[in-house]
């Protein structure tokens, strides 16, 4: 159940003409008052033919009137509006369900609480099955405002308990921490316009885009620019940024001029000050012999910085290491955005839905310590810059790291009782399993077709069992396993122990919770399969050969040569 405050004006009798009128998709049936201040006498258009809308706005705001003659000066506020939704699934509440419904929340709000004879005048229509509007003016009978502070808080607060008590579909306690929903005006406009989204939503969207592709404020503003955003800065005498504000293109006022949303109205965390904390981060120069060995592509580079976020996510104790998890989490929502803007196009649906949920699952109360995310910042970078990549089976591993990742900033919220943060990042989860369902098809079938000979499928069954006993009966029954199996004997044939593999890809994410264990196995040996082996016959091979080379420079007969650089197959092993 939502409730929804909203600020009205000063005309009350426009807002009941609304309320009592048709609807402006011929959506209101049969308008009529369930609750109000006081039932008796009320006029009642909907109920009552002498009644009229005029007759019931002035005995709503006779207390309004008697103020207003005091004081001299006409209130322009005073008129509050509720709407209260049930969710579609709920059952049907009734004309005293929906009435009882209403004199809590504005108990909750402090528009008339319990035992007060002298609040605020109100009344509760219904003209729909599942929701009401609480039409409420603020001046209470003895001539003061009620304290409204915070009342959109209590009031969801109400609702939650309400849920309990009516048997409900139970919603996820807000923080303050979500974007306003859109008014009704917005979604009036996005219709008359034909868009998909509302201003703010586009705005959201294109900024949190460009995150990826700025290193400071003022790069991100002009990324924003080129991809079309209006905007409009504030500076000081010095030049200094002191704000800024973006504006959806084509989205014009009654004077046909463009409207600008401050960044901190488009979402909590795109304020001005927040992007310019989380973009200030500096970044260690990378030594060279680190920068040779560094994975080729930067889908790989990614995967492995995203593997240091079990630490993160799972060792953080007390404020501080709260606040460098939320940095985590925070930037990595910036590599899913990244990963979305590169990836092939057959996969962006999905995964730009996984960042959109995702955007929602980054924001929490706790302060983030944005310099410790300089590792997954740089690869959300890494990504934007490199542009869409070839590599689909690196690709494929990243997303489904992406997947462990999301899980494990799920289990974080939920650790700390962030419901909405933990829903969204389930959510989440949902599209990227999709989109690596997608990435991996071809590749899955691929493998499966160059499963390796019985005999040493069995070899590796082996090896599974050794490896992972406790989980081997659901790996080796999992369709994915004749894949799992190619991709173990190709990386034995490099020089690599399945044994140790197998045990290593376990260690790195628990698999008790994992659909198809193998495939889960399968994507984290190949990113740690492309690795040379340690010590592995191949790497020996090669360094014997080198040594020859260097200590004389005879020629090495080719029957030699064949046999040291020969790759060395799978099918060779024997137990």
């Amino acid at each position: 159940m939502i409730a929804s405050i909203k600020k009205s004006g000063s005309n009350t009798r426009g807002l009941l003409a609304y309320l009592y009128g048709p609807g402006r998709r011929d959506e209101h049936l049969d308008p009529h008052i369930v609750a109000g201040f006081a039932m008796l006498g009320m006029p009642d258009p909907g109920r009552n033919e002498n009644a009229t809308l005029t007759a019931l706005a002035r005995h709503l705001d006779e207390p309004v009137k008697l103020r207003n003659s005091e004081q001299g000066k006409p209130l322009t506020d005073h008129v509050w509006h509720c709407p209260v939704r049930a969710a579609p699934e709920d059952r049907y509440l009734s004309d005293a369900d929906w009435g009882e419904i209403a004199e809590r929340i504005v108990q909750a709000t402090g528009i008339a609480p319990e035992g007060d004879d002298l609040a605020c005048r109100w009344i509760a229509v219904r003209h729909a099955d599942d929701h009401i509007h609480i039409l409420a003016t603020t001046v209470r009978e003895d001539g003061r405002r009620p304290k409204l502070h915070d009342s959109g808080k209590r009031a969801g607060t109400e609702c939650r308990q309400i849920e309990k008590d009516y048997g409900l579909r139970q919603l996820n306690p807000g923080d303050g921490t979500a974007t306003r929903s859109p008014t009704q005006a917005e979604m009036h406009k996005v219709e008359r316009l034909g868009w998909q989204q509302t201003s703010h939503e586009w705005l959201q969207d294109h900024i949190r885009a460009a995150i990826p592709h700025a290193a400071t404020i003022e790069e991100l503003l002009t990324y924003l620019e080129a991809d079309g955003v209006q905007v409009k800065t504030r500076r000081g005498p010095s030049g200094d940024l002191l704000g800024y504000a973006a504006g959806r293109p084509g989205d014009l006022n009654n004077n046909d001029q463009q409207i600008y949303h401050p960044g901190s109205k488009i979402a909590p965390d795109l304020s001005l000050p927040k992007l310019r904390a989380r973009l200030a981060t500096t970044n260690p120069e990378e030594h060279p012999t680190a920068r040779r060995n560094r994975p080729t592509t930067p889908w790989q580079r990614a995967t492995d910085t995203l593997d240091t976020l079990t630490t993160h996510l799972t060792e953080s104790d007390g404020s501080d290491g709260d606040a460098r998890a939320q940095a985590q989490i925070t930037a990595l929502s910036e590599v899913i955005q990244a990963t979305a803007q590169t990836a092939p196009e057959t996969l962006r649906t999905e995964l730009q839905a996984a960042a959109r949920m995702f955007a929602r699952a980054e924001r929490s109360r706790i302060r983030a310590e944005d310099a410790a995310a300089d590792g997954l910042r740089t690869a959300a970078r890494d990504i934007a810059s490199a542009g869409t990549g070839k590599d689909g089976s690196a690709l494929a591993v990243l997303i489904d790291a992406l997947i462990w990742a999301v899980i494990l900033a799920e289990r974080w919220h939920q650790a700390r009782h962030h419901a909405q943060q933990a829903a969204a990042a389930r959510q989440s989860v949902q599209h990227l399993q999709t989109a690596y369902d997608q990435a991996a098809t071809q590749q899955l079938a691929e493998l499966t077709r160059r499963q390796p000979k019985q005999e040493n499928r069995n070899t590796l069954a082996a090896d599974v069992k050794a490896a992972v006993p406790g989980h081997a009966s659901r790996i080796l029954a999992d369709s994915n396993w004749p894949a799992l199996a190619t991709v173990l004997a190709d990386a034995e044939a490099r020089g690599h122990s399945p044994h140790r593999l197998l045990q290593q890809a376990a260690a790195q994410r628990e698999l008790d919770t994992a659909r198809l264990p193998a495939r889960v196995l399968l994507t984290r040996i190949q990113h740690t399969a492309r690795n040379p082996a340690p010590n592995s016959r191949a790497e020996a091979a090669r360094l014997r050969s080198t040594r020859l080379g260097t200590l004389t420079q005879q020629r090495i007969p080719e029957s030699t040569a064949a046999t040291t650089t020969a790759p060395v197959e799978s099918s060779c092993r024997h137990r």
